[in-house]
């Protein structure tokens, strides 16, 4: 059953491509040009770090609320009405959060932004999924790597007009008419066609193979925003180096992966999802043993680059699974798999710091690398299961 067939291209594929990579680069884009405004946002609100983080909560609710429903959406609206729709929307919420000073109106913004966040991500993945499979190559590690990009970009470009003396607005207003050409430039370029079975479900219940699919997502997920949330804490508290060192850990980490992410398809090609899997997740509990055991400070760091470099591809291969599998229609199935992987983001930094309270930080990333090990064995299961009706 599908949803969306991989019927032929019309258009240049190079031109879709670059279209896709665009839509890519604007969801990291505009999530890195946001987050320079939270200090501002604090400022003008006058709250408290408590309520600021009521506030930021909402981002995540408001991905969540639409990021279920994002695979119905797609099936009657298609992608790229709606991904020119939400980015452009991306957009004007930049300068709505940049300005607004209600305090009300700045949570419903939240919400609204957070909730556009969650449609530009299910819908650029569907978009993502639909082409690799009509064109027959491998493109999904080099449009996850666009998102990266997009967000150092957008974090570096931000950073510097703010040094420059440019005020949060002017800058915010950069960002959201660098978002609105690459919207009007690209948009045309994004595949139309949206023919196959009609899913009658509105909300994306995980079901079959798409389940451990989903549950390989949130892992990865998890592990990812482990990383960001606990790896300054780490270096800090358990390690002792000094604060400034505090975003080293996951700097190192953001490179590692998004270099690898950029040769990703290449790998892929070359040696076979299977083995770029399993080296990868193997490296990336390697490199937890380091950062856990080490004591060196250079091989402290080796540990985070090789848990970047073997996390990259893993979600990239899985989201490019879910448009082989024949359970599920491809819009409905990269939805829930997005939800669910957003969920580990979510629950991940809680899920640790619990740990970490009840034992030490250490054994949080131990557990960690352990669901690695666990992500290993579904991965295997995944595989037999697709390998009697694709070839991998």
């Amino acid at each position: 059953m599908e949803q969306i067939s991989g019927r032929e291209i019309i258009k240049p594929e190079y031109c879709q491509e670059s279209a896709v990579r665009a839509f890519f680069f604007i969801g990291g884009f505009g999530a890195a040009s946001w987050a320079p405004l939270v200090p501002f946002l604090k400022a003008r609100l006058a709250v408290g770090e408590d309520v600021l983080g009521f506030m930021l909560l909402c981002i995540g609710t408001g991905s969540l609320l639409t990021m279920p429903f994002s695979g119905f959406m797609v099936r009657w609206f298609g992608c790229k009405r709606i991904l020119m729709g939400a980015a452009l929307f991306y957009a004007v919420l930049l300068l709505v959060l940049c300005t607004v000073s209600n305090f009300w109106l700045c949570v419903a913004a939240m919400l609204v932004f957070g909730a556009v966040m969650g449609i530009i991500d299910v819908v650029v993945n569907i978009c993502a999924v639909v082409l690799e499979k009509a064109t027959g190559k491998r493109l999904m590690s080099g449009f996850h790597g666009m998102w990266s990009v997009g967000g150092f970009v957008g974090a570096g470009a931000f950073g510097l007009l703010l040094q420059l003396g440019i005020p949060a607005f002017g800058a915010t207003f950069c960002a959201a008419t660098v978002i609105t050409i690459l919207v009007f430039t690209f948009a045309r370029f994004l595949l139309e066609e949206h023919s196959g079975e009609i899913d009658n479900s509105p909300f994306a219940v995980p079901h079959g193979i798409v389940i451990f699919i989903g549950i390989i997502a949130m892992i990865s997920f998890l592990v990812e925003g482990a990383i960001m949330d606990w790896s300054g804490v780490f270096l800090t508290s358990v390690r002792g180096l000094d604060l400034s060192f505090a975003g080293s850990g996951f700097s190192i980490f953001s490179a590692a992966m998004l270099a690898m992410r950029l040769g990703g398809d290449y790998l892929v090609k070359r040696f076979g999802s299977k083995k770029v899997v399993f080296i990868g997740s193997l490296s990336a509990v390697a490199g937890f043993l380091i950062v856990i055991f080490a004591t060196w400070q250079p091989l402290e760091f080796s540990g985070f680059f090789l848990i970047g470099l073997g996390m990259a591809n893993i979600v990239p291969i899985f989201f490019s699974l879910t448009g082989r599998q024949k359970v599920m229609p491809i819009n409905m199935a990269v939805s829930a798999v997005s939800t669910m992987g957003y969920f580990g983001i979510l629950a991940g930094p809680a899920l640790i710091g619990f740990i970490a309270h009840q034992s030490s930080l250490a054994v949080s990333f131990c557990v960690l690398a352990g669901m690695l090990i666990v992500l290993d064995g579904l991965a295997i299961y995944v595989y037999r299961v697709l390998d009697n009706t694709i070839k991998i």
